[in-house]
């Protein structure tokens, strides 16, 4: 009966959104489109476009659903995981609200309407940005706020560039593949930043309360304490056919109950449904990905992105480390990924992508490995509806795994995937 009911709220949603888009279209300042128009979109652009005409509502939304083909095998004699077959994997959906309060302040709220992670539909986050300032006062801090943005709220905070291209539950339009990254820096928690974007610089500076549940923040008398994180970059079109994009960030969390979140902060759950599972239940639902849990956790990313027509590179390079306390492990997570893009509305592409990520649970432990590849490519039918197909492959190596289900783990296969963002 639950759901039938959450089943037919959606239906009421996508016809309330259609009404909504087809009233507002894009009518919201300083906001990243749905859809094909908001690829290679990072920090949503300071130009000041739209004029603002009064308050506007847009109701938006994204769905998503899967056919898996994928096999696995392990070599451990301590576990057996199970035997997966062909089929399709549970749509995900998401439901938008998006609001123009005043010139230049504007409101994002995310609802997970089905979430593999969550039987019951729940607000994932959200947040209030400003990229004016006129409500205090017209022309208030006018200059400043020319090349400054402010976001403050509980949502996805920026640290790194891979945030802007992953699946969130059902928002996968901005991913050319199936799955994020195996190290895969997401989280909500509370928090404020502050982006100053001029002539191409680009510069962040923001803070955390480090929590992902708050309902533990004011009774729990553990160590908890802020995380701060930052971003420095450059992107601009160095002529019409080519874009250059360099940016470093960085997130910091000294507090032994704070901080081991960045990797493990997507409570919508992982793509690759059952995989690493054994029969004995040993599994979740976000197995192929990889969170070290550091608690005292230094991240920093480095992400080149280099775009010539038709032809996109997105890089990572990343390192994860643990404090001198808490046992100095680290983990590097290297990533590139080649996207070619064709047609006459470039509504066609295909690509590949490696990713691995390697390192200790702590100074003088087994090394352990992850290695993935994918190939595939994918078709816009419209601007908000595509379509991908990939082959993947994922092997865990390295003797930190021995005695454990990942012991000469691997799973590979087919995914085919369609989304819808609106």
């Amino acid at each position: 009966m639950k759901k039938s009911i959450k089943y037919l709220l959606a239906i009421v949603f996508i016809g309330m959104s259609f009404i909504a888009n087809a009233q507002q279209g894009r009518n919201l300042q300083f906001f990243r489109l749905a859809g094909q128009d908001g690829l290679n979109i990072f920090e949503s652009s300071k130009e000041d476009t739209v004029e603002f005409t009064g308050t506007k509502v847009r109701i938006g939304g994204d769905f998503a659903i899967q056919f898996q083909g994928v096999d696995q095998d392990n070599t451990s004699m301590a576990d057996t995981l199970v035997e997966l077959g062909g089929n399709f994997n549970l749509p995900t959906a998401n439901l938008d609200l998006d609001v123009q309060l005043y010139d230049g302040v504007r409101m994002h709220l995310r609802t997970y309407l089905s979430a593999r992670h969550h039987e019951e539909s729940w607000v994932k986050g959200g947040y209030l940005q400003m990229d004016k300032l006129d409500f205090i006062k017209p022309g208030f801090l006018e200059g400043l706020m020319e090349i400054a943005t402010i976001k403050v709220g509980l949502d996805e905070f920026n640290y790194g560039d891979a945030h802007f291209r992953r699946t969130d539950n059902a928002r996968a339009i901005y991913n050319p593949f199936v799955g994020n990254y195996i190290m895969d820096a997401f989280s909500t928690e509370v928090f404020g930043e502050v982006t100053i974007q001029k002539n191409g610089f680009i510069g962040v500076v923001g803070l955390t309360n480090g929590k992902l549940n708050q309902s533990t923040v004011v009774n729990d008398n553990s160590d908890n304490k802020a995380s701060f994180f930052g971003k420095l970059g450059y992107d601009d079109h160095i002529s019409d056919d080519l874009r250059l994009r360099l940016t470093g960030s960085w997130y910091i969390n000294k507090g032994r109950s704070t901080g081991g979140y960045l990797y493990g902060g997507d409570r919508g759950g992982s793509r690759y449904y059952n995989i690493m599972t054994t029969i004995d239940g040993d599994g979740n639902d976000f197995e192929g990905r990889f969170n070290p849990r550091f608690s005292e956790i230094t991240a920093v990313q480095i992400n080149p992105f280099v775009k010539f027509k038709g032809l996109e590179f997105f890089g990572i390079y990343e390192v994860a480390s643990n404090s001198d306390d808490q046992g100095s492990g680290s983990f590097t997570q290297v990533a590139g990924e080649v996207i070619y893009r064709f047609g006459g509305q470039d509504q066609l592409y295909v690509g590949g992508r490696y990713n691995t990520v390697s390192g200790e649970m702590a100074d003088g432990t087994p090394t352990m490995e992850i290695n993935r590849l994918n190939i595939g490519g994918g078709w816009f039918l419209t601007k908000n509806i595509v379509t991908k197909f990939e082959y993947v492959s994922q092997k865990y190596e390295g003797d930190g795994w021995n005695g454990s289900k990942y012991q000469g783990g691997e799973f590979n296969g087919v995914m085919i995937e369609a989304a819808i963002s609106f």
